[in-house]
Parts: structure tokens; C-alpha cells; sequence
């Protein structure tokens, strides 16, 4: 028999995990090697040890039992494995914790899993928010037989093999002790259950696939990688079970103009030399409308202008975010010769010498290989 890994490094947690971060790491590992989603040939036997985990690590002692004894029975010390014969003492205890609860009653209700959508929406959709419509496959109770998975008439039987149980058991003598393996019916596939006429509709599964239309609310000034959760839209339980939830990740697309940061809102305009040396009063667009930005005389590339609150509503509803106008001095790259002599008279005046000079393509070439 195979050694068992130690349960946090099933979970890739540390020894010192909190009760949320073993529940974080276990959602994520079921729904990567759920059978369902995951056809590799060793994605059922992951699952079963993912869940095995969490099993015992979601209870508090259950978790400092395995702290301190790990998969060893105490009353067997070294020799034998929790899962010997003591007459419902502790080897049936340990056997419960680590055996994949061989206790359990396999036709419980047992809760649907999970989904994850990711929707795309515009830069102005995520700060006014927005209402619409998905679609999502997902795994719903069959309506033909109510989830049975019996054809319609007919029910299904208890497992002659396992009485119900969902699970056989298998005794060994070993030179330790008497040993007793308990593992899935290989009758009833740990169901407890025979169906030997099947529904059609769901071949016996009791869940068929549908595509499902959800209403979507995005809320104002939702932000990129923000999660939704919508209770009860995930997969169908199983047995009455209750249904899972959807997630829904949001990605915004970036905008040509404005860039965000939290609920502040940063773009860029430009300035021509005389606006910014003498002043002007220009018109800025905001996320709503145009609004007029004086800009002092003397004014430096650079220089940041705030709009307070033109900027994203706050997701709590507590007022909204500024926006923030930065303005670059654009220098012309093309005079005409009024041009150039009105700035040499303002260059004179202000007491500064230019050297302008012209060079022809050759003349900059034979000058760079000269090493000037």
C-alpha cells in the first residue's frame, strides 16, 4: 500500500494555515481535479485525496489528533496504521478521519459545486455599472426521473453487496494486528444504490448539461479582478442537496484616454508654450461631460490639476473618487521663419543667446565618424 502524503502538503499549506486559507486551498484544488472538469486518468484519485484533506483538516480535532499522531494509530504505535480492528475504539475514529469517511451515509444531501465565469466589460460599464444577461453550461438535476437517475416508474435499489453503505470492507492479519481496509463498493460505485433500469434522459447520472441564463448586476465602480458571487447559480446538488455558487471575475478594458487608479481617475492634455507662459482656460473631458480648467500663467510641464469628485463612484456608495489632469508643454516641431524670429526676439529680451545652425544629412554623418 502506497504511503499517505502528509494532508497540508496535499492543500499546499503550512502546518500554521488558518481555518480560511485550508477551506481557500481546498475549493481551488476540487474544482482544478474534479471529475467533471478534469479528464486526466489521475484526476479522480487527486480529488479523493484533496477531499480526504480537507476532511480532516477542516475540523478542529480531527486536525490536532492528525497534529499530533499523523496517519499512525496511538493504541497500535509504530507498527500498524489507524485503520486496525479495535471493536469501534479508536481505529474506527482514525478510520472516519482518514479513511475518506467510511462512516458516512452516501446518500446524504451533498452540496453542488462551484463555477467561475469571467466577463469583459468597457472602461465606463465598470464605473457606471451595468445590468446584463449570461450564459453559462452548467450541471442541473434531470427533470425526466428528479435526479434518481431511475427510469420514470422505477427506483432505485438498495446494494445488496453493501447494505447500503456505499462502502466493503476488507480484513487482513497482518504480524501488527488485524487490519480492516475499507474502500468504495465496487458494486454500487460507493453509492449505496442499484439502478437497474436508467433514466434515458440522464443515462442514470440523475444531472444532465444545460446552458442557463443568469440576470448579471455589475455595481458602479467595480474594479478590475473583482469577484460577484451569486448564491445558489453554481451546479445542482446531488440528493436534494443545496446548489453551488457562481463566481464571476471581472476584467475591465482599458480606455484610450483615461487610466485609473482606485477611484481617482489620471489623464493627459496638452499645452501649447503660450497657453502654459501666459495662461488659458481650456476645456477638459470628464467622465460625464466637458468641464473649463483654468491654467495659471507661467504654468510647468508636469504640473498636476485635481477635479475633485470626477472621478469613479465608491463601491459603498460614499461619494466619488477625483480626477486628476496632468498637462504637457507640447514644443512645435515645425516653425515658419515669423515663428523663429518672434521666439530669437523673446530669447533676447530674456537675456539667452541661441546657437542655431543647420547640417545636412551627409554633413551630421562625416561628423559623427569623425568623432566630433
Amino acid at each position: 500500500m502506497a504511503e499517505k502524503r502528509d494532508y497540508y502538503e496535499v492543500l499546499g499549506v503550512g502546518k500554521d494555515a488558518s481555518d480560511d486559507e485550508i477551506k481557500k486551498a481546498y475549493r481551488k484544488l476540487a474544482r482544478q481535479y474534479h471529475p467533471d472538469v478534469n479528464k486526466a486518468e489521475d484526476a479522480e484519485a487527486k480529488f479523493k485525496e484533496v477531499k480526504e484533506a480537507y476532511d480532516v483538516l477542516s475540523d478542529s480535532q480531527n486536525r490536532a489528533r492528525y497534529d499530533q499522531y499523523g496517519h499512525i494509530d496511538p493504541n497500535q504505535g509504530m507498527g500498524g496504521g489507524f485503520s486496525g480492528d479495535f471493536g469501534g475504539g479508536f481505529g474506527d475514529i482514525f478510520d472516519m478521519f482518514f479513511g475518506g469517511g467510511g462512516r458516512r451515509d452516501p446518500n446524504a444531501p451533498q452540496r453542488g459545486n462551484d463555477l467561475q465565469y469571467t466577463m469583459t466589460v468597457e472602461f465606463k460599464e465598470a464605473v457606471f455599472g451595468k445590468e446584463m444577461d449570461i450564459t453559462i453550461p452548467r450541471t442541473e438535476t434531470c427533470d425526466t426521473c428528479d435526479g434518481s437517475g431511475a427510469k420514470p416508474g422505477t427506483k432505485p435499489q438498495t446494494c445488496g453487496v453493501c447494505h447500503g453503505s456505499g462502502q466493503q470492507e476488507v480484513v487482513q492479519n497482518t504480524p501488527f494486528g488485524r487490519m480492516v481496509n475499507r474502500r468504495a463498493c465496487s458494486n454500487c460505485n460507493g453509492t449505496g444504490k442499484i439502478i437497474k433500469e436508467r433514466c434515458t434522459t440522464c443515462q442514470g447520472n440523475g444531472k444532465v448539461k444545460k446552458q442557463r441564463k443568469i440576470h448579471v448586476r455589475v455595481p458602479a465602480g467595480v474594479d478590475d479582478g473583482a469577484q460577484l458571487r451569486m448564491s445558489g447559480e453554481g451546479e445542482s446538488g446531488l440528493r436534494g442537496g443545496p446548489s453551488g455558487d457562481l463566481y464571476i471575475i471581472i476584467r475591465v478594458k482599458p480606455h484610450e484616454f483615461f487610466e485609473r487608479e482606485g477611484d481617482d481617475i489620471y489623464c493627459e492634455v496638452p499645452l501649447t508654450f503660450a497657453q502654459a507662459a501666459l495662461g488659458d482656460e481650456i476645456e477638459i473631458p470628464t467622465l460625464t461631460e466637458k468641464v473649463k480648467l483654468k491654467i495659471p500663467a507661467g504654468t510647468q510641464t508636469g504640473t498636476f490639476f485635481r477635479l475633485k469628485g470626477k472621478g469613479v463612484p465608491r463601491l459603498r456608495g460614499l461619494g466619488q473618487g477625483d480626477q486628476h489632469v496632468k498637462v504637457v508643454v507640447v514644443t512645435p516641431s515645425k516653425l515658419s521663419d515669423e515663428q523663429k524670429e518672434l521666439l530669437r526676439q523673446f530669447a533676447s529680451l530674456d537675456g539667452e543667446q541661441t546657437h542655431e545652425h543647420e547640417q545636412s544629412f551627409f554633413d551630421r554623418v562625416k561628423k559623427a565618424f569623425r568623432g566630433d
